[in-house]
């Protein structure tokens, strides 16, 4: 099966027959068999993805490992200012004149991009199908320069690049969880999908925590928090969580799981946060976690923890703290649904 839109694409304008094309945004189950495998360099900075394209032979890497590639082909993401920088960093990185080939989605704002390139950069007409679009360009060295958003700060002492979650304001629901820690936490602890780092700064701030691992699948979030926690109890985990098996057990694990995996909300995702906490706390361990209020999390609680309640919220989110981990044979008669991986 061929990629819906990349093969017509390819037959109206092949890519040149040597050189390293890269490749920006696949994800794990992308279809590349119209590309020459053995040339890609493919760029991917989500674990999970990461991870199921390099299972698939590819040479996959978090950023561009090089300059002067052949061609480059674009997955466009969703979030605009994130598209905008990858399509200039694309223009420094692809030989002058190289072809970029760029398909996305309709819902991913293709026909925006699209809009705002041409008087740019003179793109091809683009090829409409299977609900999206692909065009191409050739590459101009500093024409999209002034499109690049480097760094936002979302607070004060902060920094984020765009396309990371919440990259232009604290969250609402870390910002409430936050509020609801103790004074006192305990010594070993975890802040599992921990985004740019805010919350496990709020970790630190409390008393008795000697140790924490921030835990995060997005390459580009993971290190705006190396940036903001400069703490030498911090360490940090390029990994997907609910595949992420620490050193040692942890006394106390804070989180706000993701609940979407691409565009479409998907509870299994936060429920595999929770069944992941349980399994990596000691048995007299502590989870605090705040959850959009309309998400089914009680019963997943109480399947693996002895204790759970709920500890505040308003109309959008909900708190929960929950302590003593079933042990492995408890949990097991609970039988764990099948997940999905991602953020």
């Amino acid at each position: 099966m061929t990629h819906p839109r990349l093969s017509l694409a390819l037959e109206q304008a092949p890519l040149p027959e040597t050189g390293t094309i890269l490749v920006l945004g696949a994800l794990a189950d992308t279809d590349l068999s119209d590309l020459p495998r053995d040339r890609l360099e493919l760029v991917q900075g989500f674990a999970p993805d990461h991870a199921g394209l390099s299972a698939r032979g590819y040479t996959v890497s978090p950023a561009p490992q090089s300059k002067g590639y052949a061609a480059a082909v674009l997955f466009l993401p969703r979030a605009k200012q994130e598209a905008r920088n990858a399509l200039a960093r694309l223009c420094a990185l692809v030989e002058e004149g190289g072809m970029i080939l760029v398909d996305g989605a309709k819902n991913d704002g293709v026909d925006s991009v699209l809009k705002s390139l041409k008087p740019l950069v003179s793109p091809s007409s683009a090829i409409a199908k299977a609900h999206g679009k692909v065009f191409r360009f050739a590459a101009r060295r500093d024409v999209l320069d002034e499109w690049v958003v480097q760094a936002q700060t979302p607070t004060e002492g902060f920094v984020t690049t765009p396309g990371v979650f919440s990259a232009d304001k604290v969250d609402a629901g870390s910002a409430l969880l936050a509020q609801a820690l103790p004074g006192r936490l305990p010594a070993r602890m975890a802040d599992l999908g921990a985004g740019w780092g805010w919350l496990s700064a709020q970790i630190l701030a409390r008393e008795g925590v000697e140790t924490l691992d921030l835990v995060e699948a997005d390459f580009a979030a993971l290190d705006c928090a190396k940036q903001n926690i400069t703490d030498p109890r911090a360490s940090f985990h390029w990994e997907d969580v609910t595949g992420f098996e620490p050193a040692a057990r942890y006394s106390g694990i804070v989180m706000n799981p993701p609940f979407h995996v691409g565009h479409a909300g998907d509870p299994n995702l936060g429920q595999a946060f929770i069944r992941k906490a349980a399994s990596i706390l000691s048995l007299s361990g502590k989870l605090w976690m705040v959850a959009n209020r309309h998400l089914p999390y009680e019963d997943t609680l109480r399947q693996v923890f002895h204790h759970v309640e709920e500890i505040g919220g308003n109309t959008q989110f909900k708190l929960f703290f929950a302590e003593k981990p079933l042990s492995k044979s408890q949990a097991a008669k609970a039988a764990p649904t099948q997940t999905k991986r991602g953020r």
